[in-house]
């Protein structure tokens, strides 16, 4: 099998193209998913716990009884499974965790504790509002501070304490909820962009038999963001780390292109040198090198093909100033 993988570079680059969607697949569900469930998991324990502590001590009202039945309820939905998110199967591994279904169930966790909040003692909502107003006080996010400064303006023993404690726990799970779909809806995105740009890498790699330079330009492009974040000490984005070799390999024959277009004779931008190791001699050296580069910048290939709409347009606008002077084509 290894053999005939050598021989024919057309089932080594479908290989190399399915391992990657395969390690992309996986990442997003095994490294972004899967520690957001396990946290959630343990959120559903100590919501349980609570509920159990304000059975247990609480009076024995109809509304409060009814109140703690219903969080039992949606915690119980929580870890089954069976409405809100898929449970972590023995034979499926990290697979089988829906983003959307993962976001859906923090929500109703949100729910479930805010509801406990309600049924709380008030010695314990002093406890929380305090513990939150240091939280929100140290945070560097715009506005913290501001709801800081209201929740200590406030008197955690008056009637309005407990409301306002639920109402700016409810504003942060909100803003936490929506920050985490939005997330998932731009990892289903670089998923969905990836799958389709290894489908053009299989086509321009295999058609035009470009391989070589599809390979010199995914390792561009896994090169850029990697310097970056070696560079700055900062994590990057999932989706540029996923889409940056894709993005490198398409960039780099495209480039290779547009280097043998502006090489023309008829134009001759770049001279003789890259008109012979461009886009028709893709396995020479200096064509390599070039892959390399435009996969690596996304500006250098922006930058060239910003030169090649100008040639266009340049010889568009002489072509109608000829024919409004009545001239020959």
């Amino acid at each position: 099998m290894f053999d005939t993988l050598s021989r024919d570079g057309r089932w080594g680059l479908a290989l190399v193209c399915a391992c990657y969607l395969m390690v992309v697949y996986i990442t997003s569900r095994g490294l972004i998913a899967a520690p957001r469930y396990r946290l959630l998991q343990g959120r559903i324990r100590d919501c349980r716990a609570r509920a159990s502590v304000l059975a247990a001590t609480g009076e024995d009202d109809q509304s409060r009884v009814a109140a703690l039945t219903a969080v039992h309820s949606r915690l119980n939905d929580l870890e089954k499974g069976s409405m809100v998110v898929w449970r972590l199967l023995p034979n499926a591994g990290v697979i089988a965790i829906p983003l959307s279904k993962l976001a859906s169930a923090w929500r109703v966790l949100h729910g479930a504790e805010r509801e406990l909040l309600r049924l709380e003692s008030a010695e314990e909502t002093a406890a929380r509002t305090m513990g939150l107003r240091l939280r929100l006080a140290g945070s560097p996010l715009p506005g913290d501070p501001e709801l800081a400064g209201e929740l200590s303006a406030a008197d955690a023993a008056g009637p309005g304490a407990r409301a306002q404690l639920i109402a700016v726990t409810e504003y942060l799970h909100d803003r936490e909820d929506t920050d985490a779909e939005q997330e998932y809806e731009q990892q289903r995105m670089a998923l969905w962009l990836t799958m389709t740009g290894l489908g053009a890498v299989l086509v321009v790699g295999i058609v035009f038999d470009h391989r070589l330079t599809m390979l010199m330009g995914a390792l561009g492009g896994f090169l850029s963001p990697l310097i970056g974040v070696m560079r700055s000490q900062r994590p990057a984005s999932w989706g540029v780390m996923v889409l940056a070799p894709v993005g490198g390999a398409l960039a780099a024959a495209g480039g290779l292109l547009l280097v043998r277009m502006l090489a023309d004779p008829e134009l001759n931008l770049l001279g003789e040198v890259f008109l012979v190791n461009s886009w028709d001699a893709p396995e020479r050296p200096i064509a390599l090198a070039l892959a390399l580069l435009f996969g690596f910048s996304g500006t250098l290939f922006s930058r060239l093909a910003l030169t090649a709409t100008g040639q266009l347009e340049q010889g568009h606008a002489a072509v109608r100033a000829r024919g409004a002077a009545g001239q020959p084509l």
